[in-house]
């Protein structure tokens, strides 16, 4: 983060600590109300350009996609529109691509002993040596399969691709889930590992006795049987016994991640004048039945921590998200959200990002309120009747806008109309997305249903009662 980008955002907490402590706030009130004047605005935008300049002036260099102040940005905004054109660069994210594909992969086990890179990279080897030649480096989250562990240092491996070489064992964590980790964890049972350079094999438990052969250190082995400091143990054809002074118990590290989850996620349509109106006493009725409202930030932070400790989703939580979210109804949305004290997920559409439709000032205010703000495409339209190129360009320029403005990541699309197929799926996970907004009526979803979630539409009429029992 550029020293600019953090000071514009010391200056948000600033406000937002000002604005909420002017006056006794209401005791019932749990959510505060945050608005930037233009006054406000102007003084943020005058002390980020002077932190820019000194940034400029002490040596540090502010790479333009990371200043605040963006021309590409400020141009659109000062143009009152945000057409694109063909000619519109749109690259791929492969870096964001391939993590996210790692965090929707689900875990199958085929009796393959699906393994994931948990170190920031890790080198696969010809041999079991160090100076072999490399037949590839893998990034961390990459899925291996194990074909064998010789040794508790190095594990024989197949690629994707379906090359094999060998890597550090510890570097590699097995995936589980909760339920397959007790029966995951019995196939490692009695097993160690020589903790030392060797380990002598005696006749007898006792060190004076006779010698009759040797363990390398790292050799994996389970003992016929322990007795305090001697375990009886099968070479060659014979028995001899080791001291379990020199053993360690053997197991690879077990990253359990939820492969399936249980989450209702509430969607309103922005163009829905009587849901959104409807959107308080609907709140209030689900937080009097004991729910939890948040945004889609929860799901997304909760994926993220999977990856390295146990995390979950608490019971009794809804996801609330607005769609198609444009510059007729912002208003209306965002007046609904504060009435009610929630925040939600909004999907922008940014063709009406500009001074005579969605203003920075809006979005700096949503953002001030607690909303996350992610993709609802650009245009609106359908993408199922657009072409790869169009498609690529539609998500990547409204990742990019947003991005722009809010300085934060852009990780969900919500499908204009509902428009998603397996095509614009590849091409939503190609630019970068984690997640997708479908139509589909469901609480229930798996990884691989991440860039198609399924959502309870709230529709005109609907009571506070009928969107309980949607949540139910």
């Amino acid at each position: 983060m550029s020293r600019s980008t953090f000071t514009f955002f010391s200056l948000i907490i600033a406000f937002g600590i000002l604005f909420a402590g002017c006056g006794q706030p209401e005791p019932d009130k749990s959510f505060d109300e945050f608005t930037f004047s233009d006054t406000d605005l102007a003084q943020v935008h005058d002390l980020a350009g002077d932190a820019s300049s000194a940034a400029m002036s002490s040596g540090s260099v502010l790479r333009e996609d990371n200043d605040y102040t963006n021309p590409s940005v400020l141009s659109v905004a000062a143009s009152g529109s945000t057409t694109m054109t063909d000619s519109t660069a749109v690259t791929p994210d492969k870096e964001k691509q391939a993590q996210y594909d790692a965090l929707r992969t689900v875990v199958v086990d085929n009796g393959g002993n699906i393994y994931r890179v948990n170190n920031p990279f890790l080198n696969v080897r010809k041999n079991m040596d160090v100076s072999s030649a490399l037949v590839v480096r893998l990034n961390q989250g990459d899925i291996l399969t194990v074909l064998d562990v010789p040794s508790a240092e190095w594990a024989k491996v197949k690629l994707a691709n379906g090359d094999e070489g060998y890597v550090a064992f510890r570097y590699l964590a097995k995936l589980t889930t909760e339920e397959k980790l007790p029966q995951e964890k019995k196939q490692f049972e009695g097993k160690y590992y020589v903790d030392y350079q060797f380990l002598n094999i005696r006749k007898d438990p006792s060190t004076q006795s006779e010698k009759v052969g040797e363990l390398p250190g790292q050799s994996i082995l389970k003992p016929i049987s322990m007795n305090g400091e001697w375990a009886r143990v099968a070479f060659d054809g014979k028995e001899g016994y080791v001291s379990t002074q020199y053993l360690k118990q053997f197991q690879p590290v077990f990253l359990v991640r939820q492969d399936d989850y249980t989450l209702p996620i509430l969607q309103y349509f922005g163009d829905d004048a009587a849901s959104i109106s409807s959107l308080q006493k609907q709140v209030a009725s689900l937080k009097a039945a004991g729910k939890k409202i948040v945004t889609l930030k929860m799901l997304y932070d909760t994926v993220l921590s999977q990856e390295t400790r146990d995390a979950r989703v608490s019971p009794g939580t809804v996801v609330l998200t607005v769609t198609g979210v444009n510059a007729k109804n912002i208003r209306s949305v965002s007046d609904a959200l504060e009435a009610a004290g929630v925040s939600a997920t909004l999907f922008i559409q940014t063709k009406d990002i500009g001074l005579s439709g969605i203003t920075e000032k809006m979005v700096l205010n949503l953002m001030a309120n607690g909303n996350d703000l992610q993709s609802g495409g650009h245009t609106g339209d359908d993408l199922r009747s657009q072409t790869d190129s169009q498609v690529m360009l539609e998500l990547g320029q409204s990742k990019k806008l947003i991005q722009d403005l809010t300085r934060k990541e852009v990780y969900a699309i919500a499908y204009p109309k509902g428009g998603v197929n397996d095509r614009v799926m590849q091409q939503a996970a190609a630019i970068g997305y984690l997640f997708g907004i479908s139509q589909s009526p469901d609480s229930r979803f798996s990884r691989s249903q991440f860039l198609r979630l399924p959502t309870l539409l709230v529709s005109s009429g609907m009571s506070p009662e009928d969107v309980l029992k949607l949540v139910k």
